[in-house]
């Protein structure tokens, strides 16, 4: 592959998220590639083109334009294209903010990755080691799914399923020091505006969890399980 690293950030409504994610890589040292995936229709695009506008094309930075799948489906979409190119995938929201360290945080993806199929995830200050909200796995993951996420999902419990693929596959590394802050407002680091009231809107928490506890508990997750286990065993 000729890239090693590359993190999605699906956005929608909020232009001003990607200079300040921007001015965070920079601040990190961080040389991951990141592609920002936009939706055709958003109220804001016009504004995204303006600082789409300022970086070459194919460069570090960049920006992908499309129908409206809501996160999972971009996400998914935006990764089984990659996972051709790139050895490991990641996925950040527009709400996250990787934090200076000693060792660039991609760095330290890229070193536990390295050995073999696996997901790793960072300290959010938010949910820590409970939930990985942003996430880093190997491409072969999402060759072998041919997805990252579950498309049954919309918006929630994504994350709830990687822990579930990384400890299924006993493959799974939380680094407490590797700090990717969450911005959220549950956290009181965010107002909550029109993209937070539809992601955690009473009904889509209802859909979503209906739908994770299906693909947990209905075979989803042991077919996955089944062939993420055989990955690793053939990695081996």
């Amino acid at each position: 592959m000729a890239d090693d690293l590359l993190v999605i950030i699906p956005t929608r409504g909020r232009p001003q998220a990607v200079p300040a994610i921007i001015r965070a890589w920079r601040e990190t040292g961080a040389t991951a590639d990141l592609l920002f995936a936009i939706d055709n229709d958003d109220p804001e695009l016009d504004a995204y083109k303006r600082e789409a506008a300022k970086f070459k094309t194919g460069g570090q930075f960049r920006f992908v334009y499309g129908k409206r799948l809501r996160l999972c489906g971009t996400l998914n979409q935006q990764a089984v294209k990659a996972a051709k190119r790139y050895r490991f995938l990641a996925f950040m929201g527009d709400d996250h903010r990787p934090r200076p360290a000693a060792m660039p945080w991609d760095a330290r993806i890229r070193e536990c990755l390295s050995g073999g199929p696996g997901i790793v995830y960072g300290n959010d200050l938010l949910m820590g080691e409970r939930m990985p909200t942003a996430v880093a796995m190997t491409s072969d993951i999402v060759t072998t799914l041919s997805y990252m996420a579950p498309p049954q999902l919309v918006h929630l419990c994504l994350d709830l399923c990687w822990l579930d693929w990384g400890r299924g596959m006993e493959r799974i590394t939380y680094l407490s020091d590797v700090v990717i802050e969450h911005l959220h407002p549950a956290a009181g680091k965010a107002v909550v505006d029109q993209g937070y009231e539809e992601a955690n809107s009473a009904e889509q928490v209802t859909a979503d969890s209906e739908a994770y506890y299906e693909y947990r508990d209905g075979g989803g997750l042991a077919g996955d399980l089944e062939k993420l286990r055989k990955l690793v065993r053939e990695a081996s």
